[in-house]
């Protein structure tokens, strides 16, 4: 700990005597200072034991040292020394009073003790501060350099920093989820600081931020060194962090930056094979993809998986997304085979797993995030979700996989699963523009007849569509003769020049029907 006035006090060869302010003697001294300025305000920084013979001040007015002592006090001075038998044979009353006052250490200095020998211990006593911060930190850095190589993960070193700092400390994945925190309790306090991670997670790295309730201080840091970070460190402690803590802190961060750099490089070896796997299965090679796989890529080619193609339209949207699904299949041990090709990336994830999971919550985030009116160039990442595949239809998963995204980024949605396109209805993939333009281009006719009061042909066409051209159930739904409706249909093939026989003529109109979504009333 920093000398305080108390240990000055106690100091046998200063022989102190305090004066004002006993309670107060806890109070940390930065540095001592000899002044007989009447005002040496400005030449302070805070936290210094002043020295004074009161040369220039008028020591036993009470007015001018309630004055000279609130000055002192608002600058944060830690106290004040005053020599006796120089100026004074004693300490004046006035100044006392003040100090009791304003509540400021006040410390009788007798005359046979130099301000030097009281600045000398100060520094001493500040030195051996320093040094027995500087070997706890190198002590602090050994074990937790121990623990980094005992390649045990990260919960060891976490645990011994809790200790080092008296506090507890939690580590975070790129997402803001808590991968590991100590003592066990902390993990719950730091899932709270999730959005706290993401707001640090959009600087570059390093970074750091400071945030804090009731319960404690918690300083963040980022961990990495390119443009964006790879994770977070919370620690959370009673009080600001002192040097010794500091420096532990400090070589954790190191520490945990080296290891996410060389998981990154692993990372990058496990994305070369998990090419080259992908490759043999778009080629149907099944078989050499296997082998090639081995213990990397082989659960996951046992069991179903999604093939899933992610397309950027922000620079930074597949990788946060990766990131995201690395995380969560890395909570759950699930294999993730990710391979980045220019602006989009591939990836094959367990159907039904962790990974999947995660990018349909991060999808689901970016639409309620972001609601846009026309299209996914507004969002930072589009994706096609293929159907549950195996190892023998990868191809054809491809296949799904682009169709989804081609559909998705029409329709300015995050994600499209190829089992919607499946199994839903053809009438939302009418609502592009282009459709809806020639929907318009193909019908504007008939609107036009409609709009001078010469018949209901729109609503004719669509009742007599909807009835598979069926006269008398058309006319009815109408209400009208059926031979007034023949003369409709007669009419529409005359305006549009189009054959109502021609099965695709007919499909053209029902689908401009519905992409328009008119609606006109039926007669009475």
């Amino acid at each position: 700990m920093p000398p305080t006035l108390a240990s000055l006090v106690q100091h046998s060869a200063l022989k102190l005597t305090v004066r004002a302010g006993a309670d107060r003697l806890d109070t940390p001294v930065r540095w001592a200072h000899a002044s007989e300025l009447a005002d040496p305000v400005p030449y302070m920084d805070g936290g210094e034991l002043l020295l004074v013979t009161a040369t220039n001040l008028d020591a036993e007015n009470a007015d001018s040292m309630r004055r000279y002592v609130r000055r002192l006090a608002e600058a944060g001075v830690a106290g004040v020394g005053f020599a006796v038998g120089v100026n004074y044979e004693d300490v004046p009353e006035a100044l006392v009073e003040a100090a009791e006052e304003a509540g400021l250490p006040l410390l009788e200095v007798p005359r046979r003790t130099p301000f030097l020998a009281i600045s000398k211990a100060v520094s001493a006593a500040i030195a051996a501060d320093q040094y027995r911060a500087v070997t706890a930190g190198f002590e602090a850095q050994r074990e937790l350099t121990k623990a980094a190589l005992a390649g045990d993960g990260p919960a060891d070193l976490l645990a011994r920093l809790a200790v080092h700092i008296d506090g507890w400390a939690a580590l975070y994945d790129t997402s803001g989820a808590v991968l590991a925190a100590a003592p066990d309790w902390a993990a719950r306090r730091a899932a709270r600081l999730t959005p706290d991670v993401e707001r640090l997670r959009d600087r570059p790295a390093p970074a750091s931020i400071v945030v804090g309730d009731n319960e404690d201080r918690v300083e963040l840091q980022s961990l990495g060194t390119g443009r964006r970070a790879r994770g977070a460190l919370a620690v959370g402690t009673g009080a600001a962090l002192g040097t010794a803590e500091r420096y532990a802190v400090h070589s954790a961060v190191a520490l945990l930056t080296l290891t996410t750099a060389r998981s990154r490089s692993l990372q990058g070896a496990e994305q070369r094979l998990g090419a080259a796997v992908l490759r043999m299965l778009l080629a149907g090679q099944p078989d050499h993809a296997r082998a090639v796989a081995g213990d990397l890529y082989g659960e996951l080619l046992d069991a179903p998986f999604r093939l899933l193609i992610a397309e950027a339209s922000a620079p930074a949207g597949p990788e946060l997304l990766t990131e995201t699904m690395e995380a969560a299949a890395a909570r759950t041990g699930e294999a993730l085979l990710l391979v980045p090709e220019a602006e989009r990336v591939v990836v094959l994830a367990a159907d039904g797993g962790s990974a999947v999971a995660a990018c349909a919550s991060y999808a689901e985030a970016q639409d309620d995030r972001a609601p846009r009116e026309g299209g996914a160039e507004d969002s930072d990442v589009v994706v096609g979700l293929s159907a549950p595949s195996g190892p023998i239809a990868v191809s054809a998963a491809y296949k799904q996989a682009e169709q989804a995204l081609s559909v998705a980024r029409r329709r300015g949605r995050a994600l499209v699963e190829h089992e919607e396109l499946a199994a839903g209805s053809v009438l939302p993939l009418l609502a592009d523009d282009a459709v809806r333009a020639f929907a318009d281009g193909m019908l504007r006719a008939l609107y036009e007849h409609d709009a001078k009061g010469r018949g209901d042909l729109v609503a004719s066409l669509r009742a007599w569509l909807s009835r598979h051209g069926q006269w008398d159930a058309a006319a009815a739904d109408l209400g009208v003769h059926r031979h007034t409706l023949r003369y409709r249909m007669r009419r529409v093939e005359e305006i549009l020049g189009r054959s109502l026989d021609d099965p695709d003529v007919r499909m053209e109109l029902w689908l401009a029907l519905k992409a328009t979504a008119a609606s006109v009333p039926a007669e009475d």
